[in-house]
């Protein structure tokens, strides 16, 4: 089993949390995982991204050149990174705030209004939990449950508060995307 992401959006959407969470969640169950994050502009506002490869077997480098699969949460990213991806990927795009038609025929497109979702939630802040959550639907590289493991560890105690929120918008995004 190999599988690698892309995830990428703006700073304050939780890219890099749930490039950690994912990675945290591939150790917890027992596998091999890298989680190489981008630390240029990533403030509020500012682009950020982070690659995670998860594994069963021994991973020689953490850099994904053109990633499988990407889960883009807004439009700047996805005209930024949508070209590196490897043909027959998998594309999760949040198309609350993407709009553009695609570029490519060859990429599988799973879209999920992640933003919407996360609002009807009551919290804008867990539409990167929506995406997650169809992203591990699709792909069952690790299991909900092992997030919400991670989570409780990754977070810190002030904002384990948040964790049922989170556990919500994980299942929203799950749900959205149906079977895998």
């Amino acid at each position: 089993m190999y599988q690698d992401v892309m995830i990428a959006g703006f700073g304050g959407q939780g890219v890099l949390l749930v490039g950690k969470l994912l990675a945290h969640a591939g150790m917890l169950e027992g596998k091999h995982v890298t989680w190489f994050p981008s630390y240029g502009a990533e403030i509020r506002g500012g682009t950020a991204n982070c690659t995670v490869i998860i594994s069963s077997d021994e991973i020689g480098s953490p850099v994904v050149q053109n990633p499988s699969a990407m889960m883009i949460l807004n439009e700047a990213s996805y005209k930024k990174f949508e070209p590196r991806m490897k043909p027959e990927g998998s594309l999760f795009l949040n198309t609350s705030l993407i709009h553009e038609p695609p570029a490519r025929s060859d990429l599988a497109r799973i879209e999920v209004k992640a933003n919407d979702i996360a609002e009807s939630l009551g919290d804008i802040r867990v539409a990167n939990m929506v995406m997650l959550g169809a992203f591990l639907k699709k792909t069952a590289v690790v299991s909900i449950n092992s997030v919400l493991r991670a989570l409780k560890q990754v977070l810190p105690p002030r904002r384990h508060a948040l964790i049922p929120l989170n556990e919500k918008a994980l299942k929203h995004g799950a749900d959205e995307c149906g079977a895998p």
